[in-house]
């Protein structure tokens, strides 16, 4: 094994690193992974260009990334179900403590749970990292490294369908076209939605959005009233949905879900916006239209490995553009810019082999 443990590291507001750090040693109960595929997500765009997301404030230098996949190159004395060379997945979030929510299998609750580049934890976007073995999951062989790394946001689209009910028959809106109303789309379809509508800014992630898979694409402008594009959907897709997984955060696009929504159906909130947002509460309230949170997910590892396992599910199309871990900051200024869809970080030829 080699002494180069090349980081990204966020130092503070707009101050991001790469750096050498020393290689660590597994716990009893952890493995060392020489990483290989990791993706880059919003949060850590955000936490790059504002410092913080919501009470999640970086106070001392915190290595970035959480969408991972590696290698296994040593494994702790207690670890008995991975070996060296095995190719896992990582499952960015580990309960530190067996309390409430862990015994009633919502451990994405609690509150001290450990999760990969979440301030003051450290992430896996660097060249060796140690992860608890029970949160890292054996890829099959026809499953790539990308794809392991791309089950994070996969996992996010499964909890937001699993919240929502989305089933045979299903008739769904997804508010947003970037990577997680993506995946979400992906999902609602695997798991039975009939006719999926989806709704954007950009004309670009749209295309994409067919090309993934969605029945009907909705071009927003930031102008348009939420009312009138809740009609526009239920004209579209001939009724109004029975569920809408809203992905964008944004206030106006809430709204829309909210009205688009049929009575007695379901709004799932995905993505993150302001902490007061206005909202028809009333009108949700009356006409019995349930709105549910989603919080990242839980146990949602093994069906995603056998989504892609089985080709049920496509997640190769998310990646448009693709770096060297020496890339890294062009890599962030290319998601901060909004270009393409997914950014993907990977080691090096040399050291890991095929890299797709």
């Amino acid at each position: 094994m080699d002494k180069d443990n090349l980081t990204v590291v966020l130092h503070s507001k707009g101050d991001l690193r790469l750096e050498q750090r020393p290689i660590p040693e597994p716990g009893p109960n952890e493995v060392l992974l020489q990483m290989h595929s990791v993706g880059i997500c919003g949060s850590d765009v955000h936490y790059w260009q504002n410092g913080r997301i919501g009470d999640f404030v970086v106070k001392q230098p915190m290595v970035l990334g959480h969408e991972a996949s590696g290698r296994v190159v040593k494994v702790g004395s207690a670890v008995t179900h991975l070996k060296a060379g095995d190719r896992v997945a990582v499952e960015p979030g580990v309960p530190r403590e067996v309390d409430e929510f862990f015994k009633s299998g919502h451990y994405n609750l609690s509150p001290s749970i450990f999760f990969c580049a979440t301030p003051p934890d450290d992430g896996n976007l660097c060249r060796y990292y140690k992860h608890s073995a029970n949160f890292c999951y054996k890829l099959p062989d026809n499953v790539t490294y990308e794809e392991g790394a791309l089950i994070e946001p996969l996992s996010v689209g499964i909890h937001a369908c699993r919240r929502a009910g989305v089933t045979l028959g299903s008739s769904v809106f997804v508010c947003g076209a970037g990577p997680i109303g993506l995946v979400s789309l992906l999902v609602a379809k695997a798991m039975g939605a009939s006719q999926v509508i989806i709704s954007d800014l950009s004309s670009d992630r749209l295309a994409k959005a067919k090309e993934m898979g969605a029945d009907f694409l909705l071009h927003v402008k930031k102008e348009d009233e939420p009312k009138e594009m809740a009609k526009k959907v239920e004209g579209m897709l001939g009724c109004m949905p029975q569920i809408s997984i809203e992905c964008s955060g944004v206030q106006s696009s809430i709204q829309t879900a909210i009205y688009a929504t049929r009575s007695g159906g379901v709004v799932v909130l995905v993505g993150l916006g302001a902490e007061m947002t206005t909202i028809p509460l009333l009108n949700a309230a009356v006409r019995e239209v349930d709105i549910r949170g989603v919080f990242r997910y839980c146990n949602t590892w093994p069906v995603a490995i056998s989504m892609l396992a089985s080709k049920k599910v496509d997640v190769k199309p998310l990646v448009t553009h693709r770096f060297s871990l020496e890339q890294a900051v062009e890599a962030f200024e290319t998601t901060r810019q909004g270009l393409g869809v997914k950014m993907c970080i990977c080691g090096r030829t040399a050291a890991l082999g095929t890299l797709w």
